[in-house]
């Protein structure tokens, strides 16, 4: 005999805004606002605005890329980022 999968009574619905990731532009947000601190240092602090707005342009879209196949890839990226050095040889 198999368990069953849900009692009655003790079952909550959930809103999608509690399951789902916040997204900016189709970015999560805090690469979204790290790319654009990042374009806007180049842009108004070094005054290269051709360079700021490039470099916000690519790397925006390579995120956005990167959050449409997965969208929880920045806790990925960081999670690898601190495992990286513990299964070295």
């Amino acid at each position: 005999m198999s368990a069953p999968t849900s009692l009655d009574g003790f079952t909550v619905p959930l809103h999608r805004a509690l399951v789902e990731p916040v997204l900016l532009a189709g970015v999560p947000r805090g690469l979204a606002i790290l790319i654009a601190t990042l374009a806007a240092a180049l842009g108004l602090g070094m005054q290269l605005w051709l360079a700021g707005l490039v470099t916000w342009l690519v790397c925006h879209s390579v995120a956005a890329m990167a959050t449409r196949r997965d969208s929880q890839i920045l806790s990925v990226l960081v999670r690898h980022a601190r495992q990286s050095g513990y299964w070295s040889c």
